[in-house]
């Protein structure tokens, strides 16, 4: 009943870009989707791939999956890189020390990956660079390759923080490096 209420309303929208396959893929998206795709041992990977990271550059990275969008901005058709950067400002990712943040966020039911870097590394590192990031990783998604294609994201971010923030005498953990996991 539910699904063919949100059906109904977003077809009486009349917004032309209103994709009801969206609607029913994110709305039959669930926890078992992440569960399956990312399970503890690929989360952990990707934990171990961030902290070895970081440990080459005084940059932040965190890396968050987030099942599908809730129905209000789904029906208001949000894109996932407007999602993303709820994320960056929700988990406060904009909030180090030298503006270096970088977010990798996927969102699982659009397999779409946005990058969102804070001030401090967005200035020195052109959009296309972290385009060509996403697509990448992309990519290894479609392969169903998703630990793989998220650590290559990671040491590619990495060497653009290696690059403008090498590693200084104290590297202070920002963020945390375990993945996020939003349903």
């Amino acid at each position: 009943m539910a699904v063919e209420v949100v059906l109904a309303a977003a077809a009486h929208r009349g917004d032309g870009e209103m994709n009801i396959a969206r609607i029913i893929r994110h709305l039959l998206t669930g926890q078992l989707a992440i569960r399956r795709r990312f399970p503890a041992t690929v989360l952990t990977a990707i934990e171990q791939a961030i902290q070895q990271s970081e440990m080459n550059h005084g940059g932040q990275i965190y890396f968050v999956v987030e099942t599908a969008l809730d129905t209000i901005p789904l029906l208001r058709s949000q894109t996932a890189r407007e999602r993303a950067i709820e994320v960056f400002s929700q988990l406060r990712i904009w909030d180090t020390e030298h503006n270096n943040g970088v977010l990798i966020y996927l969102l699982l039911a659009d397999r779409d990956v946005e990058i969102i870097a804070d001030r401090g590394i967005h200035t020195k590192v052109p959009v296309t660079e972290w385009e060509a990031i996403c697509h990448t990783i992309e990519l290894a998604f479609q392969q169903q390759q998703f630990e793989a294609g998220v650590v290559a994201g990671i040491h590619a971010v990495g060497k653009h923080l290696r690059e403008y923030f090498p590693p200084g005498p104290r590297n202070d953990n920002e963020l945390p490096d375990k993945p996020a996991v939003l349903y």
